[in-house]
């Protein structure tokens, strides 16, 4: 059965910056298919559930309170593409508009909701290293 990373709040995992998740009844379909590989790259880099949110500005991750968290965002994806590797994963899907996952668009930085076509940290990492990925929106593609 192929494997397929994927961000552990869209099968239900309680791990997004304001403590909830981002299920997707689909992962049920999804687990038919592919040996789901969960992770959440923020926790990965040590950031708490909750935590403050944080948007991409000027290459940095920062929250909306100002703290630069861009080295945990670095460390969780390191440790995402880690894990990644060590499972032979070759797919993703990720949750869309995350500074850690998007994979088509993240949050402009303002905190205004504004929505750029762009990817997150992690996003960029797994890419660069050959891993498909995949946004919740595009999980018919998937299956």
């Amino acid at each position: 059965m192929e494997k397929l990373l994927i961000s552990a709040c869209l099968i239900g995992t309680n791990c997004k910056y304001n403590g909830k998740n981002n299920y997707l009844e689909l992962v049920e379909e999804l687990k038919k298919k592919y040996e789901l590989i969960p992770v959440c790259p923020e926790i990965l880099g040590g950031l708490d559930i909750p935590r403050n949110p944080s948007e991409i500005k000027n290459n940095k991750v920062i929250s909306n309170k100002g703290i630069d968290v861009t080295k945990e965002f670095n460390l969780g994806a390191k440790s995402a593409l880690e894990i990644a590797m060590n499972n032979n994963v070759k797919i993703a899907l990720l949750k869309d508009g995350s500074p850690s996952c998007g994979s088509n668009y993240v949050y402009d930085g303002t905190f205004s909701k504004t929505k750029i076509k762009g990817n997150g940290i992690t996003t960029i990492l797994l890419k660069e290293n050959g891993i498909k990925v995949f946004s919740e929106n595009e999980i018919s593609k998937l299956l």
